[in-house]
């Protein structure tokens, strides 16, 4: 017996990209996704273009995987496309060692972070 079908999370005019291990912090990563919030997919691939950022183009990268699924899997057109929601969570954490003087040693802590996008199309009412 086959598993049941999922509903699909999300509405009609919707689509989404998820990027999970990001080496960055989240909240780092949040400074970058609250620049996109709300914005058209063209201004918001504009922002991330030029910012200076260095994990902005990871984020422009899932934007664009956010578009094209939006175009491809549901059929939406692309030139009225918003970012709804881009949201931003904690990943893994590597652990390291630093030495440090009088052969002691303190960890260092690399974390990773996930980011959610979502695009939304704006109809003609909107």
């Amino acid at each position: 017996m086959a598993k049941q079908k999922q509903a699909r999370r999300l509405e009609g005019v919707e689509a989404m990209a998820k990027v999970r291990t990001l080496r960055t912090s989240a909240r780092k990563l949040n400074l970058v996704a609250q620049s996109i919030r709300g914005l058209n997919v063209q201004r918001a691939l504009n922002e991330l273009e030029f910012s200076h950022k260095r994990i902005a183009q990871d984020v422009r990268k899932a934007l664009y995987s956010a578009i094209s699924n939006a175009e491809n899997n549901h059929n939406l057109d692309i030139d009225s496309l918003v970012v709804s929601e881009a949201y931003v969570g904690k990943n893994l954490v590597m652990k390291r060692f630093s030495p440090r003087a009088r052969g002691r040693a303190t960890r260092v802590e690399k974390p990773f972070s996930e980011i959610t996008i979502v695009v939304r199309e704006l109809g003609e009412a909107a």
